[in-house]
């Protein structure tokens, strides 16, 4: 027969586990697996709030980046390196992005990004720093990528269609005209 302080520590240790099966699926459901950044389905729940708050008092900048040239990469080199360039360029973001800003891994090499309080001039300062500091990482260099970056800033009434549509035109614009440059809607 177990004693009471046995049962008790043993449902200490069950409580932890639990919580920490809790966090790996909490971890699973918002985190995009190969580069560790926010999912687009969490993604969207982060910018929906970012859109009442911005609604109230104040805006916010959508940030769209695209990898040039991946596919090529990816299909030069192998989905396995492709997956490593991802995840570098996570990481490269994650490093250049301000404390609140929120990225998101939105399929492919697409990653969407957050700027809270932040207008046109500001987004396009951290997307050119964004841009400017994957230029410089040697292994993302080695492989020839740069990225295309497309802002806009929230207006009265956008939705997440909205504004991602127009982030998603300055992105298409800065493909068209030469790529690696980041372009600003309005």
């Amino acid at each position: 027969m177990t004693s009471i302080d046995d049962e008790k520590e043993e449902l200490k240790r069950l409580v932890k586990h639990l919580r920490e099966q809790l966090e790996q699926l909490h971890l699973i459901a918002t985190h995009d697996e190969k580069t560790g950044v926010y999912n687009s389905t969490f993604f969207k729940s982060i910018f929906e709030f970012e859109l009442r708050k911005a609604e109230r008092d104040g805006t916010f900048c959508l940030v769209v980046i695209d990898l040039d040239f991946f596919k090529k990469v990816n299909d030069t080199y192998g989905h396995i390196t492709g997956d490593k360039i991802l995840k570098r360029t996570a990481e490269i973001l994650k490093g250049g992005m301000r404390g609140a800003d929120v990225a998101a891994r939105f399929g492919g090499e697409e990653f969407f990004i957050i700027l809270p309080d932040a207008d046109r001039d500001k987004g396009r300062q951290v997307a050119e720093r964004l841009r400017k500091a994957v230029l410089k990482d040697r292994f993302l260099k080695k492989h020839g990528l740069t990225i295309s970056a497309g802002v806009a800033e929230y207006k009265k009434k956008d939705t997440f269609d909205t504004l991602a549509n127009r982030a998603d035109e300055a992105l298409y614009e800065a493909k068209k005209t030469g790529r690696n440059r980041v372009v600003v809607r309005k």
